[in-house]
């Protein structure tokens, strides 16, 4: 399966720190597709990850996949539904936790202005993102293998940063 089998409307999920903003803006890049970063529509902006009443995030949400094109990121599996009566192809990101974790350090330490961070907001280590990749996770993992398996679209499956680095490169994608 290739990316140009995903058609114009592409769904990217995985657990937190997969790699699943970076992927949504290169595609973006190179499909001319608009990048939608469910994190952001889903905090408040200039606040430490607040989020917006459920109800404004389901509004931003049922808007963005009214459009045309898009290569949406993030889980949110409430809304997931809808998502996936849209959308026209589907990338499935399934790093280590050890991954996630290593990179979540690293953006909360080092990275300034990453793709998916929230306007006006700071990334900082917190213990409950700690507890969410090490604990929760794992769990996920299986709901986000169970919902792959059972997706009747399109669809590619990047089980490694190995895959992934393939699959930028396969896809002459620019991170």
């Amino acid at each position: 399966m290739r990316l140009d089998d995903l058609g114009p409307r592409i769904c990217i999920m995985g657990p937190s720190n997969s790699g699943k903003s970076t992927l949504a803006a290169a595609i973006g890049r190179a499909r001319n597709l608009t990048p939608i970063h469910l994190d952001v529509l889903y905090h408040l902006p200039n606040t430490d990850w607040q989020p917006r009443p459920y109800e404004d995030f389901v509004a931003l949400h049922d808007e963005a996949i009214a459009n045309t094109d898009w290569v949406m990121d993030g889980n949110y599996s409430r809304c997931l539904p809808q998502r996936l009566a849209r959308a026209t192809g589907f990338i499935l990101l399934d790093v280590s936790s050890a991954t996630s974790l290593l990179r979540y350090l690293r953006r909360s330490w080092f990275e300034r202005n990453r793709r998916g961070s929230l306007e006006g907001g700071k990334d900082s280590v917190k213990w409950t993102m700690i507890r969410h990749i090490a604990i929760t996770t794992p769990e996920n993992r299986k709901r986000y293998d169970e919902i792959f398996a059972h997706i009747d679209l399109p669809k590619i499956k990047l089980s490694s940063t190995r895959d992934l680095a393939r699959f930028y490169r396969l896809e002459q994608l620019e991170r």
